[in-house]
């Protein structure tokens, strides 16, 4: 991959995160096709993405489809940013029109969404630690509101392909920081941390980062949520640091104070959240492991509690 001449990338589920990435690989030249919900893929096609951030409030002209065969066709990057719940699924239907040597990248909550794809298809997909605090505002409309930068890397044991310095070159250009990292399994449970701390939180007092951080009570909750994720990490092989990750959190914090979490705007929209990916996971590896995590099973049972009723009130 040389400047200007950048294969084609392919956002699938592009929601947010994916219409802030896409957005800002496509504002740095890049070819890029959206596949997302209609009114947001319809809106985007007919106007353009709109993209807010700092000091940028921009139109971009842009591909976007619901089709996965016509936004996916030819591809060369394909961003996998579909809800952890709906991994296996969205894999199984990508198949059959992902070219043989498209590079794969799971944009994805969660410590075990390349497994998860690989156990579906048979592909290796690069895992990817996404730091974005990004909301759609309205149809084709994405506001960007905290960071932006990846970590990836190739899982311990799995062929180093595609080759990802390439792949970083073509984040950076597009003012996307990217890092290549040798333990990306320390990373994803770096994020995961990062996320048991604060979406489930967030979507119960539908407070901003900033705000949670500064009242000293749920500051404790937070803690305790992130203890209990160190733990469950180091019993899976992955050596955490508490007392790093306790700060590394409260960083998170102060440099998206206004951000909510995609659990928070699920939750408002009547959406299913990613929860059983997050504190979820950590409450189930940490009962097979004989951990006792409390404060990561009353999170995940009360979002899983307003979740349902979300959803239940917006079908019924």
């Amino acid at each position: 991959m040389q400047a200007n001449h950048w294969p084609t990338v392919a956002v699938v589920g592009a929601g947010a995160v994916g219409c802030y990435f896409g957005g800002m690989l496509a504002r740095s030249g890049v070819p890029v096709k959206l596949i997302g919900r209609a009114p947001h893929m319809e809106a985007i096609a007919r106007d353009g993405l709109l993209l807010d951030r700092m000091r940028v409030h921009q139109r971009i002209p842009m591909a976007a489809t619901t089709s996965l065969e016509d936004g996916v066709r030819d591809a060369g990057v394909i961003l996998f940013c579909v809800k952890t719940v709906n991994t296996e699924t969205a894999a199984r239907e990508l198949q059959p029109f992902l070219a043989p040597k498209a590079a794969l990248l799971s944009f994805q909550n969660g410590a075990d969404n390349a497994d998860r794809i690989y156990s579906a298809i048979h592909r290796h997909a690069v895992p990817v630690a996404v730091y974005v605090a990004a909301e759609m505002t309205a149809p084709g409309h994405v506001t960007h509101t905290g960071r932006g930068d990846l970590v990836m890397g190739h899982r311990a044991g799995w062929p180093p392909e595609p080759d990802l310095k390439p792949l970083a070159a073509m984040f950076e250009q597009a003012e996307i920081p990217c890092r290549i990292s040798g333990a990306i399994e320390t990373e994803l449970w770096t994020k995961m941390v990062m996320n048991c701390a604060y979406n489930a939180i967030s979507a119960l007092t539908r407070a901003r980062y900033g705000r949670l951080i500064q009242f000293a009570p749920v500051r404790a909750v937070a803690e305790r949520a992130i203890a209990e994720t160190v733990a469950v990490a180091r019993a899976d092989g992955v050596s955490l640091s508490e007392s790093a990750m306790v700060e590394a959190a409260l960083q998170l914090g102060e440099k998206m104070s206004g951000a909510t979490s995609s659990t928070a705007q699920d939750i408002a929209r009547g959406r299913p959240t990613e929860i059983d990916s997050l504190n979820g996971y950590v409450a189930r590896r940490a009962a097979a492991l004989g951990i006792a995590t409390p404060v990561s099973d009353t999170l995940y049972a009360l979002v899983k509690l307003l979740e349902e009723s979300g959803v239940n009130r917006r079908s019924g």
